[in-house]
């Protein structure tokens, strides 16, 4: 038997001792994804025509080639989080729930890798 008063028995749980880091990460990537998605329309726009080999050299460039990677590693990044929340908070089986979270890991890792790895073979 436990003699301890309700205060120390929450102390140190809810939403702050888990939560804050996440939500700290999807508020900065949404805050990244802005100047990059601005960047990214700008860029679409200013171009002539959107023909693949206009897009493939203009990727050449260090800048843009950087600054894609960038954006795309954002967003899929902020997907994630975004759907981590989702499935912790409307499937209701834990079990479900922990086999789609690892599935969603390994889902982004792969996403990354083959958008990064496309866009420097697109550079090379």
């Amino acid at each position: 038997m436990q003699y301890r008063s309700d205060t120390k028995k929450v102390k140190g749980l809810g939403s702050i001792k888990h939560g804050f880091g996440h939500w700290w990460a999807q508020r900065l990537t949404a805050v990244l994804m802005v100047p990059l998605g601005f960047w990214f329309v700008y860029s679409m726009v200013s171009m002539e025509n959107l023909h693949p080999d206009t897009l493939i050299l203009w990727l050449h460039n260090p800048a843009p080639a950087i600054l894609m990677t960038l954006f795309v590693t954002t967003v899929v990044f902020h997907g994630a989080l975004g759907l981590q929340v989702i499935i912790e908070d409307y499937v209701g089986n834990k079990k479900m729930s922990l086999i789609l979270l690892v599935l969603l890991k390994f889902a982004i890792f792969a996403m990354i890798v083959a958008s990064v790895f496309s866009l420097f073979k697109l550079v090379s």
